[in-house]
């Protein structure tokens, strides 16, 4: 489990969101590797040795300039954003791409399943909800925590199955941004091992009722070896669409 630093400025609605999630509160920095700092209104997630640290803020930085000026089109068009589908992003992460399909309009359930990357997650929306500007699109984001290969099948028995699934699974970050090399470093180093690839594309297909949606970067490998139906290709990303079992191709 992840380490806690909760210093004396914490909010207690800050407070309260960190006792939803199985973390470890200590009284100081451990003598090495990651923990979650909670101070003021924010949690934040750091390194030992490193200055600053790694927050979600769909108010500022990468998120805001892909919610005010675009940067979502692909991922518009892999998801057919204009039948106003249902998503489930079972790699929800740190919330950028559920943020994105969140500002076309679209209710988006994300599920994450390290308990770290929850508690972040959590905390964005939380900010997001308090912001005029991203309270809307927050609003259509519902977080899970927990494995979404064990909870998709659950959650289908009382909510019925979403149009779409998509999966961003972990891989090595190319851009050359020192900022996002930081982040991605810090969100590595913490979680480690990658989910079974292969499971959740199994489970994915299962829940899916029109489509799912793979992220995978442009010269990469198709996930768990498994071609997809189709694709949209953009100039470093692109989306990997495979259709339900039993579903036919068009």
């Amino acid at each position: 489990m992840t380490d806690i630093l909760i210093d004396d400025t914490a909010t207690e609605a800050v407070r309260a969101l960190i006792r939803a999630f199985p973390l470890v509160p200590v009284s100081q920095p451990p003598e090495q590797g990651s923990y979650l700092l909670a101070e003021h209104d924010t949690v934040s997630l750091r390194l030992v040795g490193e200055k600053g640290g790694v927050t979600v803020d769909f108010a500022s930085g990468a998120a805001q300039y892909r919610r005010t000026k675009g940067g979502g089109e692909l991922i518009a068009k892999a998801v057919n954003h204009t039948a106003k589908p249902t998503v489930w992003d079972a790699t929800a992460g740190l919330g950028r791409d559920s943020f994105v399909l969140a500002s076309l309009g679209l209710a988006v359930t994300a599920f994450e399943q390290h308990p770290a990357v929850a508690c972040l997650l959590s905390d964005g929306i939380r900010r997001a909800l308090l912001n005029p500007e991203t309270q809307d699109t927050a609003a259509r984001i519902k977080l899970h925590f927990g494995n979404a290969a064990e909870q998709m099948p659950v959650l289908v028995q009382t909510q019925g199955k979403p149009d779409i699934v998509y999966l961003d699974p972990m891989y090595p970050e190319r851009r050359k941004s020192a900022a996002v090399k930081k982040e991605m470093a810090y969100f590595h180093r913490l979680v480690g091992e990658a989910q079974d690839e292969a499971v959740l594309l199994h489970t994915a297909r299962q829940t899916a009722k029109k489509r799912v949606v793979v992220k995978r970067p442009r010269l990469g490998e198709h996930l768990a070896g498994q071609a997809p139906a189709y694709q949209y290709t953009g100039k470093s990303t692109r989306f990997d669409v495979y259709l339900p079992y039993g579903a036919d191709k068009g």
